[in-house]
């Protein structure tokens, strides 16, 4: 008797900076989503596969769903709430510190409305006693009939294992929509690009890493390397100049700590060539937008 294999599409939702990225990278074991402690660090949807004897399942990281103003940040909503629409499971992140917040209570609104399952996972359970998850349990059950509350630790990996299997059980049967080796579906150029971009986020000051856009001008496999080059954009001339650094050295430590990743996601030895334009209000402008891949309606 042939088994049941399952298979099925899972959006991961909620708030900015909520550890949904961190979520992704630990239940694949892979880094597929960059990660930084600053909110709206995803842009796109990021879709990460895990293979399992018998399942398959293709996880969708969202941008974080919060009140936006500027043209960006609309695109990253719209792309977060246009998931709702194409999965057979949705996984709602939230934090386990403070209580519940009004974006949650906007998201669990957009929730009610779809005829999926929905599994909440409180994250960064282990920052906060156990004595306060109770009452926050009971405060997300009050809104939602979730279909599990699993509490979490995307960073130590503290109840992935249980989520995993949850999300298996209510799979559809279905066919491997993907080989049983790959683990995402982003091309090489926007690995490279979120990549860099990480490194900007994690070395530049508070004010740069939302004015940033990386593009990949060229990608050439040679013999024993692959070269590459980049530029990061930016919104004005004094941001260039915080980029660069003094003699270049910001630009070098960017350069370096996105290299050494690279080597290891790409496994070969990368030559990296980096550039720093300035493209004035690019994020106001919907031709750079979309020569970035934010496509704006």
């Amino acid at each position: 008797m042939r088994e049941i294999f399952r298979s099925g599409f899972v959006a991961i939702v909620g708030r900015p900076n909520v550890g949904k990225s961190t979520l992704l990278n630990c239940i694949l074991g892979e880094k597929v989503s960059i990660v930084s402690p600053r909110p709206q660090t995803t842009r796109n949807k990021v879709l990460g596969i895990k293979n399992i004897p018998g399942a398959q399942i293709v996880f969708l990281d969202t941008p974080g769903i919060h009140h936006a103003e500027s043209k960006l940040n609309k695109y990253m909503v719209t792309v977060a709430l246009s998931t709702f629409n194409e999965v057979d499971a949705a996984i709602f992140m939230v934090e386990s510190r403070g209580p519940i917040q009004e974006d949650d209570k906007s998201i669990i609104n957009s929730l009610k409305k779809l005829n999926t399952l929905v599994v909440l996972v409180i994250n960064k359970v282990d920052l906060v006693k156990k004595e306060l998850l109770l009452p926050l349990i009971d405060s997300y059950r009050s809104l939602f009939d979730f279909y599990r509350i699993i509490p979490c630790s995307s960073l130590r990996g503290d109840g992935v294992l249980v989520l995993i299997d949850e999300i298996v059980n209510v799979l559809p049967q279905g066919p491997q929509y993907f080989p049983g080796d790959m683990i995402t579906d982003q091309p090489e150029r926007m690995i490279v690009s979120e990549i860099i971009r990480e490194k900007v986020m994690r070395l530049t000051s508070q004010e740069i890493p939302y004015s940033v856009a990386v593009m990949v001008n060229s990608f050439e496999e040679k013999k024993h390397v692959i070269v590459i080059n980049a530029a990061i954009n930016v919104e004005r001339s004094s941001q260039k100049g915080i980029i660069i650094g003094k003699d270049g050295k910001m630009l070098r430590e960017i350069g370096k700590r996105a290299r050494v990743e690279l080597e290891g996601i790409l496994g070969a030895r990368i030559y990296l060539e980096l550039l720093v334009k300035v493209q004035n209000n690019w994020s106001k402008d919907n031709k750079l937008l979309a020569s970035y891949g934010y496509h704006i309606d």
